[in-house]
């Protein structure tokens, strides 16, 4: 996820939903579908050649944009793109790895408290105190979280729900990472190179890991490739609407992502427990309340 829906400035929300607004709509029926995608193609592959095919994909498409500018490639921008492209394949890997053994909703849920996250981690690395309503988004996704996560199982993680949300962590600190070069480099030579950094790292561990090349599958590589390509469509789409849709407004409507995998995979068969459904309503919750800002209204 490269959006930073937290930390980017864009002009006042507008009332009315123009096309920017219907395109992120899109964008996020589209981002919980790919839950979906993997869920399944993890059945088939080993995650770090999926993930190294879904971004080798990606990397492929967003070329032709940096190759006229390529030859500018500046030292800031290739360790901001490297920076950029551990964080991605960090949380893409474990998140990848995690939905062997969980649900595409499950998995949808447990992600999206990547936003709520991000404030607390500014914190931490930035030292920018996070708001009231930022604090109470992360109370209510860490109440959703365990309700989502062990619905069956009392307070206990599983493997999957404990790989997926060490993943909002690699998830927060690449947006956090996104906005320390923010307006100091060139989009399209850091979006490259922070493509084929994860898809680079994802390849080159797989031996040390041990994982072997899955047999062909034209399922794996129809996922793969198609995701990439989603990837990289999100991305532009994203860099165009939020040019006029505000970072609040561009959160709430991102906020329906997992909701949406939520239906996609109920669709499909999907079917969870009431429990991990209120579960998934308190974060999307969280997403939304940790948006929230209120201004003091002056004395007449």
């Amino acid at each position: 996820m490269l959006h930073n829906p937290v930390l980017d400035k864009s002009p006042a929300p507008r009332l009315m939903i123009g096309r920017p607004e219907l395109a992120l709509i899109g964008v996020t029926v589209l981002w919980g579908a790919t839950f979906l995608i993997v869920h399944h193609a993890m059945s088939l592959s080993g995650p770090l050649f999926f993930v190294g095919l879904r971004f080798g994909t990606a990397s492929l498409l967003a070329l032709p944009l940096a190759l006229p500018v390529l030859r500018g490639l500046t030292l800031r921008e290739l360790m901001a793109g490297g920076l950029i492209g551990v964080g991605i394949f960090t949380g893409y890997t474990l998140q990848t790895w995690g939905l062997q053994t969980i649900s595409s909703s499950s998995s949808a849920f447990i992600t999206a408290a990547y936003v709520p996250l991000v404030p607390i981690m500014q914190w931490v690395i930035l030292r920018r105190r996070p708001r009231l309503m930022s604090w109470i988004g992360v109370v209510l996704a860490f109440a959703g979280l365990l309700l989502v996560a062990a619905p069956r199982d009392g307070l206990s993680l599983g493997k999957g729900e404990a790989l997926t949300l060490i993943s909002t962590v690699a998830i927060a600190l690449e947006i956090i990472f996104i906005s320390l070069w923010a307006g100091k480099v060139d989009v399209a030579r850091v979006t490259l190179v922070q493509l084929a950094t994860t898809a680079l790292l994802a390849f080159a561990l797989m031996a040390p890991v041990g994982e072997a090349i899955p047999p062909f599958s034209w399922t794996v590589i129809l996922s793969a490739c198609g995701l990439g390509a989603m990837t990289a469509l999100i991305q532009f789409v994203m860099n165009w609407a939020q040019r006029t849709v505000s970072p609040t407004r561009a959160t709430l409507i991102y906020a329906g992502e997992p909701v949406w995998a939520g239906i996609i995979g109920r669709i499909a068969g999907d079917r969870l427990p009431p429990t991990a459904l209120v579960g998934g309503l308190l974060i999307v919750a969280a997403v939304i309340v940790s948006e929230l800002k209120f201004e003091r209204r002056g004395k007449d």
